[in-house]
């Protein structure tokens, strides 16, 4: 067996430890003919037989230690990197320079370390003894995980499972005997004490070939002394056990300086042979020269079975004949503990196991207990019964118990102490429960503990209630073990009845004195929203409202009604009226009541909104003058009134009169505080008053004031005379007046028009006014000269343009026809005659130069003459649509073809360039628009290989839509084989291969050939080139970096042939190295006997991408965790 231990990184295992930044793969070689014993996590057993090799993972990074049967060794060889732990036979010679080794005692099985639970152990199936005293001292670990030296090997019976489930006690005692064993072998001297006895418990078995280390032996059950009739799986046979224990044996007794080929006389002894059974003698309890020995720690009245025989080193004489005895009898053994099975105030009935006799029948039992004073105990029963009943014992008291049994040997240890208590009695009837807090839907009560209990007694309280009216009884309403209790969902203003019970295990007390208590009324509800009693008067208000609807369970005692001036109080008393007084006219106020009683204030009503009776307005503020006076009107202003009445004022009256005593007269009404008195005689003295007036009415007449008008200009001239002299001319007159100046005012003149004119006088005061109007009419003229003339588009028209870089929409305004209707005009566009055409305000000049510049004006005509030319207007021409540009294919594919047309950049680049539109043909008579825009080159997509498509292009610009390009024809090329999966290699024997791919189907009925090429290096080799899908190599002797990859190639009509890429290459396969074909060997025998050997299979592609993908949704949901968990929670 060899065990190679090497570094692996952290991305190839998932251990990781916080000791050690490795992690170490230990591969464990098993050799052939040996066997590996692995111990499972879960406790099962693993045998795996050479040859084989079993890979262990170190969690901690350091070699783990191997524990070597007897006979073997251990040696660390370091190869290439990789450390190996070789488990080899030790050697036979001998040296006398070396060391006598220390007389150490091999266990024939080690317990591993508690730390090293995960590390297993091997043996091989042969232990020579004259290796064992070469063999270096094994470590031992006790169960606290302490390093014990090596425990000397004990001959014992190993119980086996199929014999019977071993008893509890027998299985704690001989886990005592293991630790004393071990804690007295701490020396290295070696003990001859007596082997213990067969059913003591169990004690390491001899190694076992299969099992390794597996403690599987023979097993004599305990519960009879005869022969065994059943053998564990795997055991060994008797004779070999008798020659491993004699090897064993003898090894121990080596003296170091005996050489290996001669045998002293300390190597003889009488091997002693002890069983219970008469037809199987296996387990040695005694080796030495001494004739005599004595057995130790047998079992009472039991049956034995022993012999002897002779023996020098490893050759051993007859056994003599079978000798038996049987040992004596004992007390019986310590019984269980009784148990109670009826107890009650005064008495306990009690029952208890018969205990093992040990041989001799028992003759009674000892009952004992402390009289409930935990003092000495004191006999109360002896006799054969198993069961007794004891009365006149204390209520609720605790007593001890414990019991012996009897045989004719002796008294056997009394059992473990059992407590057990008497019933108990009823409690006493408590006292009435007490009222400690009170609410509208809730009471809480409180009671004490009733007297007369002991201590330690636990009591349960049970509140029953009755409501009065409803005939039911009491109801329980809780049960507990408080002493107080809150009862909720009650009625408001109710009276309950309540008593409280009290209970324990023996019983129910009687129930208390009922006491009765009731819970608190509510607050009433809010009353209803006040209302108005009568006509609302401007000073007072006589205001009522409703009781509430729910009272509280009690009586309303007092209304309260607030204003809302602060919420002051102005009513507080029993009635449901109040009459509000000394109020102000119009003005608004809320009113608000609300309610006490027993129970509280209630909540305020909804609020009442009501406005006063206003009354008219008072007198208003002093006229005064809003500015200086003129001749013919007075401007007034005056302030509101100081009192409005409670009501906004809606409007004013103005009176005035020419004396104190004269009729008044209203000359303004309306809402402003301003006015103006006028059509009054200048220098005259007037009388003015003024009222204001809301809802309610009109208010009092101001206080009279006086005002008088400013002097005045003179009075207006007669009109003036006219006289015509030319269309653009008039002659006027008028009449001079003394002390005064006349002042002609004209506003315009205009040919063919009526022509007016007035005098005005002025004095030192100011212009008087206007005169007469005097009129006078025009004689007509030419037109005035055009406005507006302005180049339209063809959309501004009715009409359409004939063609649009050959003509000019003209559109020019109507200008004025100075008294002669316009007929016609004239439109000059350069040196040619002008054009005339008819009353018209549009006009549209045909057969012009393309992208050529014209200067247009225009002048109309009338029945005088023709007027002038409007201002010159500079009109340019459109240039004519582009030709179709010459379209190319610049680039055929299989599914695509790439079509340039023009010299232009590849993109647009301006918006107002020349647009292109390309079109391709999808039936005879039809065109379909593939593309619009500025570039110059455009790949068509979607084709179909091999096929001729036709294509036709025209441009647009500006100036229109040009013509369309005759057709032009391209055609597609045919597409490669797509790319091929890494071919399979197979090795069919020694230097024979056979490579294999996948095949494709025709092309649009072209065959498909594949070539297969090696790869040595750099350099390139064509294997084979053909259609079939797969080639057998033979007579190579493959090198490790030797490659094969395949294409696929498609096979044209015309003889070409277009090859697709290569596939991924695959390494050849190297020879198979001995060690692999023994194993290979090893797997087919293993297949002939019945287990199907292993064959690990590489993944495929889809298992690798399927990997591939869970692996990326495992870390995205991880992602998607950390996220959720730490960015947004």
């Amino acid at each position: 067996m060899a065990v190679h231990q090497a570094p692996l990184s952290s991305s190839s295992t998932n251990f990781n430890s916080a000791e050690s930044s490795k992690v170490f793969m230990i591969l464990v070689q098993v050799n052939p003919g040996e066997t590996f014993t692995i111990r499972t996590e879960d406790g099962q057993v693993r045998c795996i037989t050479g040859p084989a090799h079993v890979p262990m993972v170190s969690p901690n990074g350091t070699m783990p230690p191997i524990y070597v049967p007897p006979g073997y060794m251990s040696q660390v060889v370091e190869e290439n990197g990789v450390r190996k732990v070789m488990v080899l036979p030790q050697t036979t010679e001998f040296h006398p320079s070396m060391p006598p080794p220390p007389p150490l005692h091999v266990p024939q099985y080690l317990p591993p370390h508690p730390a090293m639970l995960h590390q297993h152990h091997m043996y091989p199936r042969e232990m020579p003894p004259h290796f064992m005293h070469q063999l270096p001292p094994p470590q031992m670990y006790s169960e606290q995980g302490e390093c014990l030296p090596a425990c000397p090997p004990q001959p014992a019976l190993v119980p086996d499972s199929a014999s019977g489930p071993p008893r509890e006690d027998r299985a704690s005692k001989s886990q005592d005997h293991l630790h004393r064993r071990l804690a007295a072998s701490s020396s290295v001297r070696i003990t001859r004490s007596p082997p213990p006895s067969p059913l003591k418990g169990p004690s390491p078995a001899p190694p076992n070939n299969g099992q390794n280390g597996q403690n599987k032996g023979l097993v004599t059950p305990a519960a009879s002394p005869g022969p065994t009739k059943q053998k564990a799986p795997g055991a060994p046979s008797p004779s070999d056990t008798e020659n491993l224990i004699q090897d064993v044996q003898c090894a121990r007794n080596l003296s170091p300086v005996v050489s290996q080929c001669s045998i002293a006389m300390t190597d003889s002894g009488y091997p002693v042979l002890l069983s219970l059974s008469s037809s199987l003698m296996t387990f040695s309890s005694h080796r030495g020269l001494e004739t005599t020995f004595t057995v130790e720690d047998l079992r009472p009245a039991t049956a034995y079975y022993i012999k002897v025989c002779a023996s020098c080193g490893s050759v051993k004489g007859p056994s003599s004949e079978v000798a038996d005895f049987t040992t004596m009898c004992a007390p019986p053994e310590a019984p269980a503990p009784p148990r109670v099975i009826l107890h009650s105030k005064s008495t306990l009935v009690l029952q208890w196991k018969a205990p093992n006799d040990n041989g001799s029948k028992i003759t009674g039992y000892l009952l004992e207990f402390d009289e409930g004073k935990q003092s000495a105990f004191k006999e109360v029963y002896f006799g054969h019964a198993k069961q007794y009943k004891i009365v006149k014992l204390t209520p609720s008291t605790n007593y001890a118990f414990r019991i012996a049994a009897k045989n004719d040997i002796g008294m056997s240890a009394f059992s473990e102490v059992m407590t057990c208590c008497t019933a108990g009695s009823a409690p006493q009837p408590p006292a009435p429960p007490r009222l400690s807090a009170s609410g509208v839907s809730w009471l809480t009560l409180e009671w004490n503990i009733p007297g007369g209990l002991t201590a330690g007694d636990t009591l349960t309280y049970t509140l029953e209630m009755e409501e009065e009216g409803t005939g039911y009884g009491f109801k329980p309403k809780y049960n507990g073990e408080e002493l107080s209790c809150t009862l909720k969902g009650l009625r408001r203003s109710t009276s309950y009845r309540f008593r409280v019970l009290a209970a324990n295990a023996e019983g129910r007390s009687q129930p208390s004195v009922p006491v009765e208590f009731s819970t608190t009324p509510d607050k009433p509800g809010a009353p209803g929203r006040p209302a108005l009693r009568g006509r609302v008067q401007p000073r007072c208000l006589h205001t009522v409202w409703d009781a509430p609807k729910d009272d509280g369970g009690s009586p309303v005692t007092q209304y309260v009604l607030e204003m809302d001036n602060g919420w002051e109080v102005v009513y507080s008393g029993p009635l449901r009226e109040h009459v509000c007084d000394s109020l102000k006219p119009g003005t608004w106020y809320n009113l608000r009541v609300y309610c006490q009683s027993a129970g509280g204030q209630s909540q305020a009503s909804e609020s009442l909104t009501v406005q006063t009776a206003p009354v008219p307005p008072g007198p208003c503020q002093a006229l005064q003058l809003a500015g200086k006076a003129r001749p013919r009107d007075i401007p007034l202003t005056w302030g509101p009134p100081l009192e409005d009445g409670g009501a906004p004022v809606s409007q004013y009256i103005v009176e005035m009169s020419d004396s104190t005593q004269g009729p008044h007269r209203t000359f303004y009404q309306g809402l402003e505080t301003d006015c103006s008195a006028c059509q009054l005689v200048p220098g005259h003295k007037y009388c003015f008053w003024v009222k204001a007036a809301n809802q309610a009415g009109w208010g009092p007449l101001s206080e009279m004031y006086e005002f008088s008008t400013a002097p005045g200009p003179p009075e207006p001239c007669g009109p003036p005379q006219l006289a015509v002299k030319t269309p653009t001319c008039v002659l006027a007159s008028w009449e001079v007046r003394t002390a005064a100046h006349i002042q002609i005012v004209q506003l315009s003149l205009i040919c063919a028009l009526l022509f007016w004119g007035a005098t005005q006088a002025v004095n030192s005061v100011g212009a008087g006014p206007f005169g007469d109007v005097a009129m006078v009419t025009t004689p007509p003229s030419v037109p005035a000269a055009v406005r507006s003339v302005a180049v339209v588009g063809e959309d501004a028209l009715a009409e359409s343009l004939a063609g649009p870089a050959s003509c000019l929409a003209l559109r020019w305004e109507e200008p004025c026809s100075h008294g002669a209707e316009i007929i016609g005009y004239n439109i000059d566009f350069g040196e040619q005659v002008p054009i005339s055409v008819g009353k018209t305000n549009h006009y549209i000049l045909e057969n012009l130069q393309p992208d050529t510049t014209y200067r247009v004006r225009v002048q109309a005509i009338n029945g005088i003459g023709v007027g002038p030319f409007s201002a010159s207007l500079k009109a340019r021409t459109r240039p004519l649509p582009p030709e179709p540009p010459t379209l190319e294919c610049a680039a055929a594919g299989p599914q695509s073809l790439k079509l340039k047309w023009g010299d232009g950049p590849s993109r647009g680049q301006l918006s107002g360039a020349t647009q292109y539109c390309l079109h391709m043909q999808a039936s005879a008579d039809r065109l379909v628009c593939i593309y619009s825009g500025p570039c110059h080159t455009f790949k068509v997509q979607r084709l179909s290989e091999a096929t001729v498509y036709q294509f036709s292009i025209q441009a647009h610009n500006e100036a229109g839509v040009g013509p369309l390009s005759p057709l032009y024809s391209f055609s597609t090329s045919r597409s490669p084989p797509p790319q091929l999966k890494a071919p399979r290699v197979d090795q069919l024997e020694s230097n024979h291969y056979e490579v294999t791919w996948e095949a494709l189907q025709s092309m649009r009925g072209d065959p498909i050939v594949y070539t297969l090429q090696l790869q040595r290096g750099r350099e390139l080799e064509q294997l084979y080139r053909g259609p079939a899908s797969s080639y057998k190599w033979h007579g190579v002797v493959p090198v490790c970096d030797w490659r094969l990859r395949v294409c696929a190639g498609r096979r044209c009509p015309d003889g070409v042939e277009l090859w697709g890429p290569y596939s991924p290459s695959i390494a050849l396969p190297g020879p198979e190295p001995p060690a692999a074909s023994e194993s290979v060997a090893g797997s087919r025998a293993t297949s002939r006997d019945g287990v199907a050997p292993r064959k690990d299979r590489a993944i495929t592609d889809e298992q690798f991408a399927l990997l591939l993908l869970l692996g990326f949704a495992i870390v995205a949901i991880l992602f998607a965790v950390l996220i959720q968990y730490f960015v947004i929670k």
